[in-house]
């Protein structure tokens, strides 16, 4: 007999094992003891069949910004089979299954780190974020000057002190999770070593945070976080006068981070890496709570969704824009009320996802057939949509 189904307590140890063998790592004792008292078992969906557990993955309850508002997400990890149970379709199931439990929980999005992208975007998942990774050289390291008056000083890792200065940088990017005291203590700082140091103002605004290891001469950034252009000068300043110690900086930045233009020498290893991928869950309940792009001029727009594996999402969506157009009414038509096919535009839910994550723009999305409609729709789509970069600072 097969079965989908959440895992009892006494389960645990076998899902650990398997993760150990997928991933090919090793828990001691001790941190197996650890898991256990931590898990809920209730997170992790098992496949089994005849009573053995085949394949599993975990659904994370997180929290995510779009457009500066925190939306449901539901964070997938921890996918693995069993070698003798591969390609059966049985992750498959498990995402489905996935979705279905998503849109009863009220998260209309959800993130994952595909171990292959073409696999997850047969299930919907589409790419949303890259970020860049810098190898620094320290005679190439910025030779910044500190604002009068302002000061760093190194404190303790400590989620009081960081997180206000983290959740005003992370709503200004689309996709940053919303960390809250757990993921800070029990997931963020609990395996990265080393030092923070906070950068304050003259006037004694706490306006950014810097989180590194030094180790084997290599500084490692966790994270750099600033708010203001003085704020970033200023932590480099501070990195850059550890030189007697270090041979380079290590650290990655959202993709329209601009310090290779302001250093002296923008000649060191910049590589761009692609990340995370996204899924809307539910569209409708999505759109009704994303904030839209403010206009004079407001229209609606009809989108016709195709999405094989939510049939909740398949259909035809009218979007009737209030608030000098910053929300939307969002309503599924019934096959009457569907206007003519000129009026609407057509595409995927991985297209949908890569718009309204705003990791795409409607313009090129048509230009490279996944967007169907005339100019004049995909233009009124794409003023829609407002312009914000997509990062993620955070694994899981």
């Amino acid at each position: 007999m097969n079965e989908i189904r959440t895992l009892r307590q006494e389960e645990l140890l076998e899902s650990f094992a398997l993760s150990e063998f997928a991933f090919q790592y090793e828990l001691t004792a001790e941190e197996k003891t650890e898991r256990i008292s931590s898990t809920d078992p209730n997170q992790t969906w098992g496949y089994f069949i005849d009573g053995n557990m085949a394949a599993k993955l975990t659904l994370l309850n997180f929290r995510t910004w779009i457009n500066g508002k925190s939306f449901a997400m539901g964070g997938i990890a921890g996918v693995a089979t069993w070698p003798e149970y591969r390609r059966n379709g049985m992750v498959g199931q498990l995402l489905v299954q996935m979705l279905k439990t998503m849109r009863e929980q009220g998260q209309t999005i959800s993130f994952l780190a595909p171990f292959k992208f073409e696999f997850y975007r047969k299930y919907g998942w589409e790419t949303y974020v890259d970020y860049l990774k810098y190898e620094i050289p320290v005679d190439k390291l910025p030779k910044f000057k500190a604002a009068e008056g302002s000061s760093i000083i190194r404190v303790a890792k400590s989620e009081e002190v960081l997180n206000p200065i983290y959740a005003k940088f992370a709503k200004a990017y689309n996709g940053m999770m919303e960390r809250d005291a757990d993921w800070w203590n029990n997931r963020y700082m609990k395996f990265k070593k080393g030092t923070a140091a906070v950068y304050t103002n003259a006037q004694g605004e706490q306006r950014g945070y810097v989180f590194y290891q030094v180790k084997d001469s290599v500084a490692t950034i966790h994270e750099l976080v600033f708010l203001d252009e003085e704020a970033r000068r200023g932590l480099w300043k501070f990195l850059a006068d550890h030189d007697s110690m270090i041979t380079k900086v290590e650290v990655k930045a959202p993709v329209d981070d601009q310090l290779p233009f302001l250093v002296h020498d923008p000649k060191f290893k910049q590589e761009k890496i692609t990340y995370f991928s996204a899924r809307i869950v539910d569209v409708e309940a999505f759109l009704t709570e994303y904030v839209y792009e403010a206009r004079d001029q407001v229209e609606t727009i009809y989108l016709q969704i195709s999405d094989a594996h939510a049939d909740w999402n398949q259909g035809v969506f009218r979007l009737q824009f209030t608030d000098n157009g910053k929300a939307a009414i969002v309503t599924k038509l019934a096959e009457a009320e569907i206007p003519p096919e000129d009026q609407i535009l057509g595409c995927n839910i991985q297209t949908l996802t890569a718009l309204f994550m705003g990791y795409q723009k409607a313009g090129f999305m048509a230009r490279i057939e996944r967007l169907q409609g005339s100019d004049e729709l995909v233009s009124r789509l794409e003023h829609a949509i407002p312009r914000r970069t997509t990062y993620l600072a955070d694994f899981f």
